[in-house]
């Protein structure tokens, strides 16, 4: 049997480049985080270098749709404890649109969003612009965002999940394509009904 050979003294590292190894690899790992880890997983991007690399895109994202499979875990709480009511709920979607169907609609969108499926929806406004709207899901209940953004600039008006109607009014701050992000959480097709009214160019619709 053979013992190893000893190694030089020489050849070891001294406690300053030790030190030095140490405070290097720190130094990594926090610009790592700072660049990488933050954008990519919180869409938290202090350095601007997430941004560059398409990695904050990439966090906004993944919190997006946490924000979304929390409001599902909430909706199902609430479901469960028997306080929602799906027939409720259909009358007041029915009664709803039967209001605003009486009302002069510039533009009414319909289209149907398959289970899992999405779809934008979205208005050319100048700043300042102001439009009115009412919406109504039959068949399901879906998670919108209303938000925009144009230039660097953005804006989120309203956020929901699992609704089936909704109405109301916004007014641009600055101008670009305001409107919707529709998500169908369901495990049925749900058909939308989206009337507008107001101060638009364009009616914007990609599925």
């Amino acid at each position: 049997m053979h013992n190893a050979p000893k190694p030089n003294i020489e050849d070891l590292p001294t406690p300053a480049q030790l030190r030095r190894s140490t405070i290097i690899a720190g130094i990594g790992a926090v610009a790592i985080g700072l660049m990488v880890y933050l954008p990519a997983e919180h869409a938290i991007d202090p350095t601007g270098v997430g941004r560059v690399l398409g990695l904050t895109e990439m966090g906004e994202i993944k919190v997006q749709l946490a924000e979304e499979a929390e409001a599902d875990r909430l909706l199902d709480e609430q479901r469960a404890r028997g306080q929602s009511s799906s027939v409720l709920d259909a009358v007041f979607g029915v009664f709803v649109g039967t209001a605003h169907a009486q009302e002069a609609w510039r533009d009414e969108v319909t289209f149907t969003l398959e289970p899992g499926a999405t779809a934008e929806i979205k208005m050319t406004m100048e700043a300042g612009n102001v439009v009115d709207y009412a919406w109504t899901a039959t068949g399901g209940r879906v998670n919108f965002d209303l938000h925009a953004h144009s230039g660097g600039e953005s804006v989120d008006y309203e956020r929901g999940a699992g609704q089936t109607s909704g109405e109301g009014s916004i007014e641009a701050p600055f101008a670009g394509d305001h409107g919707w992000f529709w998500r169908n959480r369901d495990s049925t097709p749900i058909t939308m009904t989206i009337q507008l009214r107001g101060e638009y160019s364009d009616v914007v619709e990609t599925y």
